[in-house]
């Protein structure tokens, strides 16, 4: 595999900022690891996101992200949002745009990577795992799949645990309760689509993690609609043993 690591300016939020990137390589003689390339031109791509407290580094940091994904033959774009949750904010930069829109053509331009829906997924952790289903749900032409380890889905829960940051987010305008920041408005709404296909979702939550509650209201609703929905619990707080474990099984799990 190669790891690189991506310092550059973004149009949109007015900055420098980074990303890591792990591209599939063949190298059959490296110790330790089941490394080889993908066979298209063009590689598959998961964005991996990250949660409130961590930055572009933290997946490479706590998990063994780079040695599962080696055998797969996919590109891991892992993107620094800060604590934006995935916002356009009222008092900071525009990262829904970026995230949405900036971001895939910056990481096109740089690398080899494939712009087919069918070959395009994205997961994430807590903030990121709702930021996955962000993208997922109001952007279902870009993305096959998406996955929210433990995620903080339920914004509106987030503007009560955390007012005062919410409001440097969110504002007070009611615009949590919106779309794309409302995460049952938007599933309501793409529910009711014929075109496009309704990216495949999984959601998987520790029954001891504090955002447990949040996640049971999101599976609930989400399979009163009918969406093409994977869900799984067990014994687990909010913690990178759980995360370490989880990301391996929504490798498994994705549509390669």
């Amino acid at each position: 595999m190669a790891l690189i690591q991506c310092d550059f300016f973004s149009e949109t939020l007015g900055l420098s900022t980074s990303m890591n990137v792990i591209l599939p390589q063949s190298a059959p003689s490296q110790i330790g690891m089941d490394s080889k390339a993908a066979a298209q031109t063009k590689h598959r791509t998961l964005y991996l996101l990250h949660g409130m407290s961590d930055d572009h580094s933290i997946w490479l940091r706590r998990t063994s992200i780079e040695r599962y994904v080696a055998s797969l033959g996919i590109a891991v774009v892992m993107p620094a949002v800060h604590r934006s949750y995935y916002a356009d904010m009222v008092a900071g930069g525009k990262y829904w745009t970026f995230i949405s829109e900036e971001l895939p053509a910056i990481a096109r331009s740089f690398f080899p990577l494939s712009d087919r829906r069918e070959d395009n997924f994205v997961a994430g952790l807590s903030m990121g795992g709702y930021g996955a289903f962000k993208l997922a749900l109001n952007k279902p032409e870009q993305y096959a799949a998406a996955a929210s380890l433990s995620g903080a889905l339920d914004a509106a829960s987030f503007t009560h645990r955390m007012p005062e940051e919410a409001k440097l987010i969110f504002g007070t305008d009611n615009y949590v309760n919106e779309l794309p920041n409302n995460l049952f408005l938007a599933a309501d709404t793409l529910a009711q689509q014929s075109e496009p296909a309704i990216p495949l979702l999984y959601q998987c939550c520790g029954t001891e993690d504090f955002l447990y509650e949040d996640n049971i209201r999101f599976r609930d609703h989400a399979q009163q609609l009918n969406l093409p929905f994977t869900y799984e619990e067990g014994p687990g707080e909010h913690e990178w043993g759980y995360w370490d474990k989880q990301i391996q099984r929504v490798l498994e799990w994705l549509p390669l």
